[in-house]
């Protein structure tokens, strides 16, 4: 035996000895990430924020928290056959309030299953406004898309590993209290790692998240989604793909762009799940995605529901008041529940009753 291949076998018996040790847990196989995806079945669904909340820190924080709400949308969402939602939640609320949080989330997770709807958590996100705070939100900006969203922790804790200790207590204690729960289909560690600017700045957190939840070692699947398919981003994707149990991606352009992502995509031999799509004004529409998300067994989540206060009809970069467009960038109902385009709620019943 050579000394590289005993170097090698040693180098590998260290790291075995090393995940008996902590308890952490593996990438999964591709068996099992495939396994998982035939058990759950194909999944439909939004990026899911209730019209009452401008953003992650309103929809959780305990004056703020809209159960009433969410039951009546996610009954919305449930008649028109979706069975899945991503939802993003964020540590300033858990740093606040631990316990009110989980409970939070419990009761969340308590309305979602009563319409049969499994959800798909969102732990850190590096889009939109940079600066987050506990306590009462911006108002909406009116016509402005997206005025109030946070990121989540923020380029300030981003880029400063030494204040990561409060970050990995949260992920792991929302993961060891929920990362059995049936009605959690996976978590989502990190939105578009590398958004506003960052780029390869996001790598060291990106790993460290995924090292916390192996050590955590939920039941569910983990993964982070690539989104942005140009050269500047290939290390960030590089890592999300040889990390994630299953592929996931986000996609807002024509369908014909649409496939080539996914051939490109097919060679992990993994699950694919579309975490946002449908941006009607850049040619990423129900009509065209959606029955091909469902004919090549894709799980797919639009972005949006219930037209609110993150006011994402509106364009990306749309100016302060502008008017209702005429045709909405995302969304599918009115506050009254009533549609934007009744042809599209007919055709997401369609696709999804085929199911």
């Amino acid at each position: 035996m050579t000394k590289s291949i005993q170097l090698m076998l040693s180098q590998c018996a260290i790291a075995a000895t090393l995940l008996q040790v902590t308890g952490a847990s593996e990438r999964w196989s591709e068996e099992k990430a495939n396994g998982w995806y035939v058990d759950n079945g194909w999944m439909s669904g939004c990026n899911f924020n209730p019209s009452t909340s401008i953003n992650q820190l309103e929809v959780w924080q305990a004056d703020t928290f809209d159960p009433k709400t969410i039951d009546r949308e996610l009954g919305w969402a449930a008649e028109l056959g979706f069975n899945s939602m991503r939802v993003y939640l964020h540590n300033l609320v858990w740093t606040a309030d631990k316990e009110g949080f989980k409970k939070r989330i419990d009761t969340f997770l308590d309305i979602a299953d009563h319409h049969g709807i499994k959800i798909m958590f969102v732990f850190f996100d590096d889009c939109w406004n940079a600066e987050p705070k506990s306590g009462k939100q911006p108002d909406p900006v009116p016509g402005v898309h997206n005025s109030g969203w946070m990121q989540s922790p923020g380029p300030k804790v981003v880029n400063d590993p030494g204040q990561w200790e409060n970050l990995e207590l949260y992920v792991k204690d929302i993961l060891k209290t929920f990362g059995k729960d049936g009605r959690v289909v996976l978590w989502d560690l990190y939105n578009e790692p590398g958004n506003t600017g960052q780029v390869d700045k996001s790598i060291p957190l990106l790993k460290a998240v995924f090292q916390w939840a192996r050590e955590v070692g939920p039941s569910q699947p983990l993964s982070v989604a690539v989104w942005n398919f140009t050269p500047e981003f290939d290390a960030l994707n590089k890592l999300s793909l040889e990390q994630s149990d299953v592929v996931t991606f986000h996609h807002y352009e024509g369908l014909d762009a649409l496939i080539g992502v996914v051939r490109g995509l097919r060679k992990y031999n993994r699950p694919l799940l579309c975490s946002e799509y449908m941006a009607r004004t850049n040619n990423s529409k129900f009509e065209t995605h959606l029955p091909y998300f469902s004919s090549a067994n894709i799980s797919c989540y639009n972005w949006g529901f219930v037209s609110g206060k993150s006011n994402t009809i509106f364009p990306w970069g749309s100016e302060e008041n502008s008017p209702e467009p005429e045709v909405w960038f995302h969304d599918i109902l009115r506050k009254d529940g009533t549609p934007f385009s009744q042809e599209e709620v007919d055709l997401i019943k369609e696709v999804n009753a085929d199911r």
